[in-house]
């Protein structure tokens, strides 16, 4: 059954600095996403699928905030996007019609299983 509850929108620059101290002790997925655009709501419904908590940042009204995670993963910005961090690093990432509920559920277990996680 969907649950859009597991959804929480990163409020600002600490919120983002909390996300990435908290992948040192399990795996945690950015979901970067524009309320605008019709390809990120095909992926949003994907990410509903997805268990577990998921950090939304909206890229349309938090530009600063997407820029920062493309500065501090290296991973360049797209939308709709999800990257997974694991002890502060980028593990694995998709964007467009690649996010797929199943792949995503995948690499959270694979970043899950990674020695140090």
């Amino acid at each position: 059954m969907p649950n859009e509850e597991h959804f929480a929108t990163v409020s600002g620059p600490e919120a983002l600095d909390a996300l990435f101290e908290r992948s040192a002790d399990g795996p945690v997925v950015l979901f970067l996403h524009d309320y605008y655009c019709p390809v990120s709501f095909a992926a949003y419904d994907e990410m509903v699928d997805v268990t577990g908590d998921i950090a939304l940042i909206d890229v349309s009204a938090q530009k600063d905030l997407s820029k920062a995670v493309e500065k501090r993963t290296g991973v360049r910005h797209q939308s709709p996007q999800v990257i997974i961090l694991g002890d502060g690093e980028p593990k694995w990432a998709a964007s467009h019609y690649s996010i797929t509920a199943a792949d995503v559920t995948d690499a959270i277990a694979e970043v899950a299983n990674q020695p140090g996680l």
